[in-house]
C-alpha cells in the first residue's frame, strides 16, 4: 500500500534528537491501579524497572509513564495524586536508565512540568490542553515536544454513544485549530494523536484507520495508540489478553496508512 507522501520529521528530546522518518514504538507504562489492561501491575519499584527494562530491550523508543487511567468512565484525578504517582517511577527510571527517553502522560500542567524537571521529554495530553487551560503556555515555556490527542468528551463520558457528522472532517478542523493554538503558545514540536478509542465507536475507529494517510496534510508526525483496545478484542469476541496478534496487524495497518 502507497502513502499519499511521506513526510521526515525529527524531535528534540532534551538535546536528543529522534528521527521519525523511520517508525518508533513507544513503550506505555501505567503506573496506576485501574488502567484498563495492566492497572495495578507497576506501582512498585523492582516491577516498574523490570518493565521498561524490557520494553527498552525489545525496542522500545520511548516510555510513556501515565498515573491517571484514561478507560472509558475514570475519573480526573488530582495533579497532587498523579504526582505521587509518576514523580517516583520518572526518577528511579532516569536513575537506572539514563538515555531513556520519557514521555508524560497527563492532563495536569503542573504534572507535566514536574516530570520535565525530573527528566521526561515530551508531554502527552490526551486533552489537547482543553482541560487545563495553563497546559500549552507551560508547554510551550518548558520547550518539550507536545502530542496533542482528538478526544470527543471526558474520559468519563466520552463513549457515551458518540456521533460525528464526518468524522475526518472534525478531526482535521479540530488538529487545524489546536496545531495553531499550540504554535501560539510557543510550542515548536507538535505530534498528533487521533484517539482511538476516545470517544469513538468500533466503526469510528476502524475508519479512522483506513484514513489515515489523510493526518499527513497536517504536516506533524502522527502518534497511534491502539494496543489491545476493544476495537480490536470485542470485534473479535476475545479478551484484551488475547489481542497481541491483532493488535500487530493494527499497527502494519497503521504504518501503511502514516503512522510515525
Amino acid at each position: 500500500m502507497e502513502k499519499a507522501f511521506q513526510n521526515h520529521f525529527t524531535i528534540n528530546c532534551q538535546g536528543r534528537l529522534l528521527d521519525l522518518s523511520k517508525p518508533k514504538v513507544m513503550g506505555i507504562l501505567n503506573v496506576t491501579p485501574d488502567s484498563f489492561f495492566d492497572g495495578g501491575k507497576y506501582t512498585e519499584e523492582t516491577n516498574i524497572l523490570r518493565r521498561v527494562g524490557q520494553m527498552l530491550l525489545e525496542g522500545a523508543d520511548i516510555i510513556d509513564i501515565g498515573g491517571m487511567s484514561s478507560r472509558p468512565g475514570a475519573e480526573i484525578i488530582s495533579p497532587e495524586e498523579e504526582l505521587n504517582r509518576v514523580a517516583p517511577a520518572i526518577s528511579k527510571i532516569k536513575k537506572t536508565f539514563d538515555k531513556a527517553i520519557i514521555s508524560i502522560d497527563t492532563v495536569h500542567s503542573l504534572v507535566a512540568k514536574e516530570a520535565v524537571n525530573l527528566g521526561a521529554s515530551l508531554v502527552n495530553d490526551i486533552s489537547a490542553g482543553s482541560i487545563d487551560d495553563k497546559m500549552l503556555e507551560t508547554v510551550g515555556n518548558l520547550s518539550v515536544p507536545y502530542i496533542l490527542m482528538h478526544m470527543k468528551g471526558a474520559p468519563k463520558d466520552m463513549q457515551d454513544n458518540p456521533e460525528y457528522e464526518d468524522l475526518i472532517g472534525e478531526q482535521l478542523d479540530y488538529f487545524s485549530q489546536k496545531i495553531f493554538d499550540c504554535k501560539e503558545a510557543g510550542i515548536r514540536e507538535i505530534i498528533i494523536d487521533p484517539g482511538f478509542g476516545f470517544g469513538k465507536s468500533i466503526e469510528h475507529n476502524f475508519s479512522l484507520l483506513k484514513n489515515l494517510e489523510q493526518f499527513q496534510f497536517m504536516a506533524c508526525p502522527i502518534l497511534v495508540g491502539i494496543s489491545r483496545k476493544s476495537m480490536l478484542y470485542k470485534l473479535l469476541d476475545i479478551e484484551a489478553t488475547e489481542a497481541l496478534n491483532a493488535s500487530s496487524i493494527a499497527h502494519l495497518l497503521s504504518l501503511q496508512n502514516g503512522a510515525n
